[in-house]
């Protein structure tokens, strides 16, 4: 059983819309019925004439998308609606959405502001609706292992977080170009109050505290806008305290020029250590104090059942990003078929960032802004 699938954004030129689509196809689980894909409607039109949707079902605003779906035979109408806008145009829609009785996949941050999530959250317990947040990294088979490893124990207490997030691709002014993504990510009026920490700083944090299970609980942050005349933050740096007295550091930068998306994240127990990172996804090294590494395999038949279930194939079969972006796509329809079925999902279903993620996401943003204007050393992380 398919579930029916309308989007909101991910017209032609989107990046993301197109992977959004591309996850959601991937294990057949969803098929993608209608769509406002653009604010032009013409782009609208064009982009569901591309996908191959009935014309009656491609709209000219995501008004108009929740509210006709909403009136269409419950056998017909959509069921979940994928939200692949820039960031001030999250909250609206999402909103909307929940409120006509749909289930949510909406990409990260959450919304605009702390506030807006906030409000969010309220209606998401009104509604009684499901909300998934696509928060990619947490789907990587490898990066559940160490969670896995991590929750069982076997590294012991942990003391040290290190997460980097290194991108170069904004070492120019590109947003004074043609380069669309560039323009709205560094506008602070479509983006929110922060630039490279609001759009891969937040997977930094997100990685940092569902992987080792800790939360940050101070922050102390080095914010810097180093392309002249960029409204944005590009750059930065931040040392955290977190729960049981484990301490960490996250960087993340826009400006590391000749990087791409290597992501990294290495975690420190009393017994040893755990390093991964994006550029190899199918290994995950652990790192014992008194023994040799030891090297960890996507799909090798060792891994926990966590990370078995999110994976596809044998060993030496590459799965990456699209693969881990499906996974939260995947986890997040088991999940809504088996409370359609009247039982819940298993553990590893259920396993997908949600409404939590989103809040603490914000709060990371607007504390991480606040710490770099701030004299004081520490800055409280309140939520």
């Amino acid at each position: 059983m398919k579930l029916r699938l309308g989007m909101i954004g991910g017209g032609h030129g989107s990046f993301i819309g197109a992977v959004h689509r591309m996850a959601a196809s991937l294990d057949g689980l969803y098929e993608l019925v209608a769509g406002a894909f653009s604010s032009n409607p013409d782009t609208s039109r064009s982009t569901g004439q591309h996908l191959g949707l009935a014309p009656d079902r491609v709209y000219a605003s995501y008004q108009e998308l929740v509210e006709q779906e909403a009136q269409r035979p419950a056998n017909e109408r959509v069921q979940v609606i994928s939200i692949v806008t820039p960031n001030h145009l999250h909250f609206a829609p999402a909103k909307l959405a929940l409120e006509h009785g749909f289930a949510v996949v909406l990409d990260k941050p959450i919304t605009f502001s702390l506030a807006e999530a906030q409000e969010l959250a309220a209606v998401l317990k009104a509604s009684g609706q499901k909300l998934c947040l696509t928060h990619t990294y947490t789907g990587y088979p490898m990066l559940k292992e160490a969670r896995h490893l991590l929750a069982t124990g076997a590294l012991g207490r942990v003391r040290k977080v290190y997460v980097e997030y290194p991108q170069g691709w904004l070492s120019t002014p590109e947003e004074s170009g043609e380069n669309k993504q560039a323009a709205w990510r560094t506008d602070p009026a479509r983006s929110g109050i922060a630039g490279a920490m609001g759009d891969i700083g937040t997977h930094a944090f997100n990685l940092l505290e569902y992987v080792s299970g800790l939360r940050v609980t101070e922050l102390c942050a080095d914010i810097n806008t180093v392309v002249p005349n960029r409204r944005l933050d590009d750059d930065g740096a931040v040392l955290l305290k977190l729960s049981d007295e484990a301490s960490g550091v996250l960087v993340s930068t826009q400006v590391a020029a000749g990087e791409e998306n290597n992501l990294r994240l290495r975690i420190y127990g009393e017994k040893g250590g755990l390093d991964w990172q994006q550029a190899d996804a199918n290994t995950l090294l652990v790192k014992w104090l008194d023994r040799p590494t030891e090297v960890r395999r996507t799909g090798a038949s060792y891994l926990s059942a966590t990370a078995l279930h999110n994976s596809r194939i044998p060993p030496g079969h590459p799965e990456g990003y699209l693969e881990a972006f499906a996974n939260l796509y995947r986890n997040f329809a088991l999940t809504l078929l088996a409370e359609q079925g009247g039982s819940p999902a298993p553990p590893e279903a259920q396993d997908y960032p949600g409404i939590e993620e989103g809040l603490r996401g914000m709060a990371f943003i607007e504390t991480v802004i606040a710490s770099g204007q701030s004299e004081k050393k520490w800055t409280k992380f309140t939520l």
